[in-house]
């Protein structure tokens, strides 16, 4: 253990007394004595959360993905204490759990893990399952495993595709929560469950409250509805069954807080409600994101130069908020549920509504004209034109712009490629483009007016270090300092832009910006024409 950790009093008190215990105690039992109470003084050192994750087992799903892999590493770089991480994982496209493994850890993410924490491998235990199998699809060995040793579980696995069948959803989102409740009955030494859902669970509402809703649909009624369709019928009575919700994962995961609810059975029970996740605002990385969900997805398209317009309310709050604050307010509920359960443990399950809108609100069109500013500052290498983005609240204004931003030059462009024996390609883009932003603008044209009362109390409860350590506090939160990190995190860790290739894309974009005002001038003279044309030919 390092010196610097005991200042020499505080050595001299120890050996005094080691001495003092017994003057016939042997030489090594006096070191074994010292080994004991620097142990205990190191322990000491640690804040409260540290010392509730010192020594537990715990059990994550949905690991590999955005959210699990910044909570993994937060967890095993700062929590070094921690048994054993059992990590629920299936094989995938030809590969096992323990390769999957063992590239969930190149990523760069992990790099400042690694040279902290050197050993930490050794914590992790894979455990083959499938959220959307029967059970879990966990074996009866690894099932004992974790009915006899996990302490902590947190069940953040779920499909995120908002235009996912209904079915299949169901199968991940309800009976997988439902078969982690299950397991969490019989687990023998368990302090603490969270279930990851989303604020978005009650979006068919317009004021979103800490606490359970009751919904029109039971999800025994809607699995006998379900089993009685095949997969094409069930397609057309889908928007039928989500009524007031616009997707089957907002829909699904609102059903999963019901199944929360009908059978928490005394269990130290929490959910936590992340808003829209985007990069880390902090650490371990400044900037990191590793996927194109929600908002990153319309920031992508837009500074590639193909997405050019889309339907969005510029002032309607952006309920945006960075991965590692989420992570550690997730680390955070997880022990705070904990010690409620301690206390009272038959009160109600704590909420927490993880959200932006509350504390350090900021809009669609400030989010918007940040990130085409910072865009200029970080220009993609592999844009395709230069930026140009407008929001329109209308609907049917919208779909005219994207007549003539979108459908007529891709038609125009695929013309020209089959002209010259080339595959037309850009119609194909446009049609995933149109389906992608149709899904996100129900979420950028509707206001939800949230309440985070927990959220904020929790906050108060950790101690400064322990605020310090895990700050979650979107108080504090720069918008423009994050999303200029932002843009720059897109381009390095998604799209493997090294900043070496800067300024050949500054120039790339200032020629596309000569030929995008030249394309202006030309089409302006060319609507000019036709206008003196028509005004010429009905005057005479």
């Amino acid at each position: 253990m390092p010196d610097e950790l005991f200042p020499d009093q505080i050595k001299m008190d120890v050996v005094n007394k080691c001495a003092s215990t017994d003057n016939d105690m042997s030489h090594s039992n006096r070191l074994s004595s010292f080994s004991s109470l620097t142990s205990n003084m190191s322990h000491l050192k640690l804040t409260e959360l540290q010392r509730f994750y010192t020594g537990a087992n715990i059990f994550i799903t949905g690991g590999t993905g955005f959210m699990g892999k910044m909570l993994l590493e937060k967890l095993l770089r700062t929590c070094t204490g921690i048994e054993n991480i059992y990590l629920l994982i299936r094989p995938k496209k030809n590969k096992d759990i323990h390769t999957r493994i063992d590239e969930l850890f190149d990523d760069l993410l992990f790099e400042k893990l690694k040279n902290e924490v050197p050993k930490f491998r050794h914590k992790l235990v894979a455990i083959n399952g499938d959220c959307g199998q029967a059970g879990l699809g966990i074996s009866l060995t690894d099932r004992q495993t974790l009915m006899q040793n996990v302490n902590i579980v947190i069940h953040a696995a779920a499909t995120v595709r908002f235009d996912e069948k209904l079915k299949l959803a169901i199968s991940i989102n309800v009976h997988g929560t439902k078969d982690i409740l299950s397991l969490c009955n019989e687990m023998k030494h368990l302090k603490s469950v969270i279930h990851v859902s989303t604020a978005y669970s009650n979006c068919h509402l317009r004021h979103i409250e800490e606490k359970f809703y009751q919904y029109p649909i039971q999800i025994d009624d809607l699995e006998n509805l379900v089993e009685k369709f095949d997969d094409e019928a069930l397609a057309e009575l889908t928007p039928r069954i989500l009524g007031n919700w616009p997707n089957t994962y907002a829909f699904t995961k609102a059903l999963a807080e019901d199944v929360v609810r009908r059978n928490c059975k005394k269990l130290p029970l929490g959910i936590f409600r992340p808003a829209i996740v985007t990069s880390s605002a902090k650490e371990p990385v400044i900037g990191w994101i590793d996927n194109l969900y929600g908002p990153t997805g319309v920031v992508a398209g837009a500074g590639t130069g193909i997405l050019r317009t889309m339907h969005c309310d510029k002032d309607i709050n952006a309920n945006i908020v960075p991965v590692d604050y989420t992570v550690n307010a997730l680390i955070a509920s997880v022990w705070d549920v904990a010690k409620a359960h301690e206390k009272h443990p038959a009160e109600e399950i704590p909420i927490y509504n993880y959200v932006s809108s509350v504390e350090n609100p900021i809009t669609w069109g400030d989010f918007t004209d940040l990130n085409i500013n910072y865009g200029f500052e970080f220009p993609f290498s592999s844009a395709i034109w230069y930026l140009s983005f407008r929001m329109h609240r209308s609907a049917a204004i919208n779909s005219l712009y994207m007549l003539f931003l979108h459908f007529l030059p891709a038609l125009l462009i695929d013309s020209l490629a089959m002209i010259v024996g080339q595959k037309p390609r850009l119609l194909k883009i446009y049609k995933k483009v149109h389906k992608f932003s149709n899904v996100i603008s129900f979420f950028c044209t509707n206001e939800w007016v949230f309440t985070n009362n927990n959220v904020q109390k929790l906050w108060l409860k950790l101690d400064e270090s322990d605020q310090k350590l895990f700050d979650f506090n979107l108080k504090g939160l720069d918008w423009f300092e994050y999303l200029r990190y932002y843009i720059r995190g897109m381009r390095v860790y998604l799209m493997k832009d090294d900043l070496s290739t800067l300024e050949a894309s500054k120039r790339k974009w200032n020629r596309f910006y000569w030929l995008h005002q030249l394309l202006k001038l030309f089409l302006a003279a060319t609507a000019l024409y036709f206008v003196g044309t028509l005004v010429y030919n009905f005057s005479h």
